[in-house]
């Protein structure tokens, strides 16, 4: 099976210059003209059988899109949401270096979650999606730049703690391939779609 891991697109918090995370910002008009050009090419390039989204609005707008573009429904997932960063979300990013943050991967910032639970928590929703779809040919992951970050580090049975990061842009998309024992990676942050998006 084919897993095509997607972004969303431009978010208001963005704009905003907000900590984004758990806050529940909807995308830009830029954001909503990103994922025009990427539900395209995900339509002609890389078709999936089915597209599984993060409840968080500026996944969902994405995930619709997409889904509209396919003529396929969305298999909504709470777990799929971006890390739980606690009071920081929404808070200007002019005040987050105030915050104390956590030293050590078990301790969470106040009211959020630990790099530990994260990465457990997203393991478990990407071996269920795995486990579901191992007879189709290609399904779809709509979510957020730490979910795949913690995604792509399952993939690779990379460690637990924050020392890799994989970056990915807005609408950014990576396609991974499972084959029995073996993984292949076909490409990572794809961001072609953009290039003739003039903004």
């Amino acid at each position: 099976m084919q897993i095509l891991l997607i972004r969303h697109g431009e978010s208001k918090a963005d704009i905003l210059k907000v900590h984004e995370g758990r806050a529940d910002f909807s995308l830009t008009k830029k954001g909503h003209q990103q994922v025009k050009k990427l539900a395209e090419v995900v339509k002609t390039k890389y078709s999936a059988n089915k597209i599984y989204s993060s409840t968080l609005i500026r996944a969902k707008e994405t995930a619709e899109v997409i889904a509209d573009n396919l003529n396929k429904s969305i298999i909504f997932e709470d777990d799929l949401m971006e890390q739980n960063n606690g009071i920081l979300a929404g808070m200007p990013l002019s005040e987050v270096n105030n915050v104390k943050k956590p030293c050590y991967l078990h301790e969470s910032i106040q009211d959020g979650e630990s790099a530990i639970d994260f990465r457990l928590r997203i393991e478990k929703v990407f071996s269920k999606i795995i486990v579901e779809n191992e007879e189709e040919r290609r399904v779809a992951i709509v979510t957020h730049g730490g979910v795949i970050n913690c995604i792509l580090r399952a993939f690779y049975n990379m460690p637990v703690n924050q020392e890799y990061w994989f970056q990915t842009g807005d609408t950014g998309f990576h396609l991974l391939e499972i084959k029995e024992t073996e993984k292949n990676t076909h490409f990572l942050n794809n961001m072609s779609h953009l290039d003739s998006l003039k903004i």
